[in-house]
């Protein structure tokens, strides 16, 4: 039986792993509601671009179908949500000498549509996704909301710019323009990622987010509520198992059953052995349970490093933000080891640790269909500025 539906929207999220399809509403309160979904395999995207134009256009196509079919409507625009891209951040800042004058909404227009057209200018290969207001300074002094209004002498303004590569935008743009899609928005996942933890977070603003998964990881660097870096890795918590294994010489199935049934953060003994009832397809030998925690630790040290601690490319947010998220995977088999990698970020480093759920995809597209009726805090909308006439330009030239 077919769907009637009202004024349902199509979201698409591109992964590291799948292509998820799902369809929602909002009801008169404007509460969303999710009406059904589906999910694909990843194809035709390989290291973060776009590789396979025919792969990814028949997926789009034939599950755009099926769920047209399914719900007996017919779309015509796409709200996408992004994760398996390049990604690359640019963060600037402007001023404006006042001279004892108000900071006028011009000033903001004006230092914003600079900037833009800076980034437009220097990153020529690539695409704007998003605009964010960082930080406002008047007379040296950090304003909290955007000062207009106020009397100073010199107003500074950051803003920091999510892009990725235009030949990955034109393409994906094509793809649904050929579908018949017009893409009504795109965001990037860590962004919303971001805003449903600062929602879910009051008082945390400004943080750290790590993603740690099976084969690959990922820091997010929120800063007072807005996206300014991300970095992925190609690496996760495989590469500690793999270790173990290879140093012991034992099967990875045989160290995802002692690492998920033995309690490394209680005080291990020196001479605690791994009991024989974990080792079914191999001989038992007499492995000491300190040994496996040490090289876990030594590994997870080296990730760390690599991720936050040594990376060049956080060092200089990292001066003021102490907050860390660490986010894990849903997976059982390890569930212990996170438990491992938790405690070593705890006793090496000062940061102030806190977990992350691992948010549903309904929670992504629920906060997505929130972000594109009412937008965000802090993200930017440049403005279209008039051009001026000659007689204009001659009288603000002598004026100002």
């Amino acid at each position: 039986m077919k769907m009637q539906l009202n004024s349902p929207t199509l979201y698409i999220e591109i992964n590291q792993s799948n292509f998820i399809f799902a369809v929602g509403e909002n009801d008169e309160k404007n509460n969303f509601k999710s009406i059904y979904r589906l999910e694909d395999s990843i194809k035709g995207i390989n290291d973060n671009r776009i590789s396979n134009y025919d792969e990814i256009l028949n997926i789009i196509k034939q599950n755009l179908y099926s769920i047209e079919q399914k719900l007996d409507h017919t779309f015509t625009e796409v709200v996408l949500i992004l994760e398996n891209l390049n990604t690359s951040f640019v963060n600037l800042a402007g001023f404006k000498k006042l001279n004892s004058s108000q900071v006028l909404r011009e000033n903001i227009t004006y230092i914003l549509n600079t900037l833009k057209s800076c980034v437009d200018q220097h990153e020529a290969k690539k695409t704007i996704l998003h605009i964010f207001n960082t930080k406002y300074f008047l007379d040296e002094k950090k304003i909290e909301n955007l000062p207009i209004g106020l009397f100073g002498d010199f107003y500074s303004h950051e803003l920091s710019f999510s892009l990725i590569d235009t030949n990955d935008y034109k393409n994906i743009k094509n793809i649904f323009s050929v579908c018949n899609l017009k893409i009504k928005k795109i965001f990037l996942k860590s962004f919303v990622k971001g805003c449903l933890i600062c929602d879910k977070n009051i008082g945390i603003n400004s943080f750290f987010l790590l993603q740690i998964n099976n084969h690959d990881s990922k820091i997010i660097f929120f800063d007072n509520h807005s996206l300014k870096f991300e970095q992925s890795f190609s690496f996760g918590k495989d590469i500690i198992l793999n270790d173990i294994s290879k140093i012991l010489s034992l099967n990875k199935d045989t160290i995802k059953k002692i690492i998920n049934h033995v309690n490394f953060n209680e005080k291990i003994l020196e001479d605690e052995v791994i009991d024989n009832k974990f080792f079914i397809k191999e001989n038992f030998r007499k492995i000491k349970k300190k040994l496996i925690f040490e090289i876990a630790s030594a590994r997870i040290e080296e990730i760390f490093k690599l991720i936050l601690l040594k990376n060049i490319n956080v060092k200089s947010f990292a001066k003021d933000i102490k907050t860390v998220l660490l986010e894990f995977n849903d997976d059982e088999e390890t569930t212990h080891l996170n438990d491992i990698i938790k405690k070593f970020v705890l006793e090496n480093s000062d940061f102030d640790l806190k977990s992350s759920k691992n948010f549903t995809d309904h929670s992504i597209f629920e906060k997505a269909s929130e972000l594109v009726h009412f937008g965000w805090k802090t993200e930017a909308i440049p403005i279209a500025q008039t051009k001026k006439t000659l007689i204009a330009k001659f009288f603000e030239a002598i004026f100002g």
